[in-house]
C-alpha cells in the first residue's frame, strides 16, 4: 500500500514548456533510462547493469551538470532525481547525444523515493545543487536541507559516502552549513565551506553570477 504524504513539499510543479526535441526524447528513452516511483526497494546494480559506485543527484534542473559529470566519470553510476518534465527530457536528450550508460532517471518526490525505494548503506555520494532557496523568511519551512531529511540521506549513505551541497543564496548556505553539522555522524571535510570539487562543472548560470560578483558555496561532509 502506498504511503500518505505528509512532508512539506521542497518545490511546486510548474507547468514549464517542454520542446518537441524533449518530449520526443522523453517518449522515446524513458522506458530505457527511467525507473518508475514505486513503493518497492530497489536494487540500484540490477537497474544498471552493473556494480559501481552510485551517487544519487537530487533535482538536476535542465540536467547539464549531471551530463557533463556521468561523462567525465564512466566509473560511477548516477541515480538523477527531479519533477519537471522539460528537465527530464533535457537529460534524456543529453544522455542520447553523448551515448551515456550510467544515468538512471527516476521522475519523483526525493523524500519518497528516498524513503521507499532505496535501501541503507547503498549510496557512495549525494550530488544537491543549487536546490530551490525559497528565499521568503515564510517560506523557508520549504526547503529541502531539513534535519529530518538529512538523517534520511545518511542511512543511505554508506561509511565514508559524502554529501556535496552547492548554493548561491548565503543564508541558505548557513542553514544547510548548521544542519549538516549538527547530524552526528557527518563529518565536514572543510573548516566550513569547501573548494568548488573539480567534479561539478560551473553552469551557465553559476559562471554568470561570478562575473556579476555573487558568491556560491560549496559544502561537502562525509559520512563516519
Amino acid at each position: 500500500m502506498q504511503q500518505r504524504s505528509t512532508h512539506i513539499r521542497s518545490f511546486v510543479l510548474r507547468q514549464g514548456r517542454v520542446s518537441n526535441a524533449q518530449q520526443r526524447c522523453y517518449d522515446s528513452l524513458m522506458p530505457q533510462y527511467g525507473i518508475p516511483y514505486a513503493v518497492q526497494l530497489l536494487d540500484l546494480d540490477a537497474a544498471f547493469g552493473r556494480s559501481a559506485p552510485k551517487i544519487l543527484e537530487i533535482g538536476f534542473g535542465m540536467g547539464e551538470s549531471t551530463a557533463a559529470i556521468a561523462l567525465a566519470h564512466p566509473e560511477n553510476d548516477y541515480l538523477a532525481l527531479e519533477v519537471h518534465t522539460p528537465g527530464v527530457g533535457s537529460l534524456l536528450k543529453q544522455i542520447k547525444e553523448r551515448n551515456l550508460g550510467n544515468i538512471r532517471i527516476i521522475q519523483h518526490d526525493a523524500v519518497e523515493v528516498l524513503r521507499d525505494m532505496l535501501v541503507e548503506n547503498v549510496l557512495d555520494g549525494v550530488h544537491i545543487f543549487f536546490p530551490d532557496p525559497w528565499h521568503k523568511t515564510r517560506h523557508n519551512k520549504r526547503r529541502l536541507i531539513q534535519p529530518p531529511f538529512v538523517a534520511q540521506l545518511v542511512r543511505k549513505l554508506k561509511l565514508g559516502g559524502y554529501i556535496h551541497v552547492a548554493t548561491d543564496w548565503q543564508d541558505y548556505a548557513e542553514q544547510v552549513l548548521a544542519v549538516l553539522s549538527a547530524e552526528p555522524l557527518l563529518e565536514n571535510t572543510a573548516s566550513d565551506y569547501a573548494p568548488r570539487p573539480a567534479y561539478r562543472p560551473l553552469t551557465k548560470f553559476e559562471q554568470r553570477g561570478i562575473r556579476l560578483g555573487h558568491g556560491v558555496w560549496d559544502l561537502v561532509f562525509c559520512k563516519k
